[in-house]
């Protein structure tokens, strides 16, 4: 039941060999045995997931059932949720009980899925290991030494775990691609503005987009299928034709051509993550795609620009939650000192506190023009690099981090090399191009590497169908850690 796909349980349920209230129940005790040591879960509350499968129990049983209903999902902390806890992990909304439901929570809702709990994050998605929470670090199942990755950590730790058969999350600069592949999971990052932002606690509006974590790409299509949708509560949410993004799984790849940037196969991958790549590619190959070599020459600079322009929305965002009355747009260093003083008063961690004093520097008065609006204009041409290339290929990949999961602690004083862990996914943030990661293999300490593949704007069933076809032959997606 555990490594069953969502397709799979589905039909379990549509043929009633099993409940929603019994399958419910499974993923519960699950949890409940192993949240302890994995720490994914923020808060649960079974008599609320209970009472859902009873309502999809009858949903099913009068013939209303679609692919998702009653099968859990798990959430992550980031979706306000009527009358539950919504942290974002963080200790200043540690008591916050939303009075309404996000655009993801109500479209999960309307299909009668199972809201299994809310998973663990880096404090309000600002981090790249989940070891920011007010709630502790997350650990991860493969190795629990290691991080899981951020900020969407719980919800990879969640699905690896096999604690859920499906999570949320939510991707910045890579919080859904990055975890997923640390954890050894699928997760995508769809298109900028296709999945509803209405009532997902914003990082940074520009970049902040929802997405699914799962198995494989086959259970991302049809939790794509129920997230993406036109909001008109959120300004940034696209009015397009609804697509069913399952049409294309079984679409044979040959011709396909897949892009290799120059940049993303140079120095700072490790030895294990290249090998395991390079097999990824040859079995591409073999499924009759070939690769050409492509150019992401402004890539090198997607870290900075986007250390730059996120913390800088961070800090106006963050502005807007009651109890934070003071300006962010500083003039000078006393402000700044000030502003430190006072978020610290508020209950912020340690790296929102160092992104806000980020943000409000690039923002204050001298530096808006050679920060900022120097950031704007590299964000428009890393855009176009990918625009550029597109013209020699159909898809682009490489791998999605540059080393397996490092060890819990091991970055922390060093902001940096923590950044550095998104230095393949950010580009494709800022440019708002979809992408995903797929498990390839095991490297180091044998912790998972997961494989970067980057889509053209809206393309999302194309990278699915080229995800699955790899998945039909190999079976790494399939693998999970060893419980006692």
């Amino acid at each position: 039941m555990f490594n069953a796909s969502l397709k799979q349980l589905s039909t379990q349920l549509s043929e009633k060999k099993i409940s929603s209230v019994e399958l419910t129940e499974i993923f519960l005790k699950q949890l409940q045995k192993l949240n302890p040591s994995y720490n994914a879960f923020i808060t649960v509350d079974e008599a609320m997931s209970l009472a859902q499968a009873k309502a999809a129990d009858k949903k099913i049983a009068a013939g209303q059932a679609q692919p998702l209903t009653g099968i859990p999902i798990a959430q992550k902390d980031i979706f306000c949720t009527k009358g539950l806890l919504t942290t974002c992990g963080s200790k200043m909304l540690s008591n916050f009980v939303s009075p309404y439901d996000a655009g993801v929570i109500e479209r999960f809702n309307q299909v009668g899925a199972v809201n299994i709990g809310k998973t663990n994050m880096d404090e309000f998605a600002m981090g790249s290991s989940n070891e920011t929470s007010f709630y502790g670090p997350v650990r991860n199942p493969w190795d629990v030494a290691a991080v899981p990755g951020g900020s969407s950590g719980g919800s990879a730790c969640a699905v690896a775990a096999r604690m859920a058969p499906a999570a949320t999350g939510t991707d910045t600069g890579g919080s859904i691609r990055q975890p997923a592949a640390l954890c050894g999971i699928s997760g995508i990052k769809p298109t900028y503005g296709l999945v509803s932002r209405y009532g997902m606690i914003a990082f940074a509006s520009s970049l902040d987009q929802g997405g699914p974590m799962a198995k494989s790409a086959e259970d991302l299509a049809l939790m794509l299928n129920v997230m993406v949708g036109f909001d008109g509560r959120d300004s940034t949410s696209l009015q397009r034709e609804t697509e069913d993004y399952q049409h294309d799984l079984a679409k044979p790849l040959t011709g396909l051509r897949i892009g290799l940037p120059k940049e993303y196969f140079a120095d700072g991958m490790s030895d294990d993550v290249a090998v395991a790549t390079e097999a990824a590619l040859e079995k591409y190959r073999q499924l009759g795609a070939k690769t050409v070599e492509v150019s992401l020459p402004n890539a090198h600079l997607s870290i900075p620009v986007y250390y730059v322009l996120a913390p800088a929305e961070a800090s106006s965002n963050l502005s807007r939650f009651d109890g934070v009355r003071y300006g962010y747009r500083a003039k000078s260093y006393n402000d700044l000192d000030d502003m430190y003083r006072k978020s610290r008063a508020q209950g912020f961690g340690a790296e929102v506190k160092r992104r806000i004093l980020i943000g409000t520097y690039v923002l204050s008065h001298g530096y808006y023009d050679a920060y900022y609006i120097k950031a704007q204009k590299i964000r428009r041409l890393i855009a176009q690099d990918f625009i550029d290339a597109y013209k020699q290929c159909d898809i682009i990949m490489g791998p999605t981090t540059p080393t397996v999961a490092f060890d819990l602690g091991e970055k922390n004083s060093d902001p940096i090399q923590m950044y550095l862990s998104d230095i393949y996914t950010s580009a494709a943030s800022l440019a708002g191009l979809p992408g995903m990661s797929i498990p390839i293999g095991f490297g180091d300490k044998n912790r998972p590497i997961g494989l970067h593949v980057i889509g053209n704007y809206f393309t999302e069933a194309k990278m699915l169908n080229v995800a699955h076809q790899y998945q039909l032959e190999t079976d790494w997606h399939l693998r999970s850690p060893q419980f006692d």
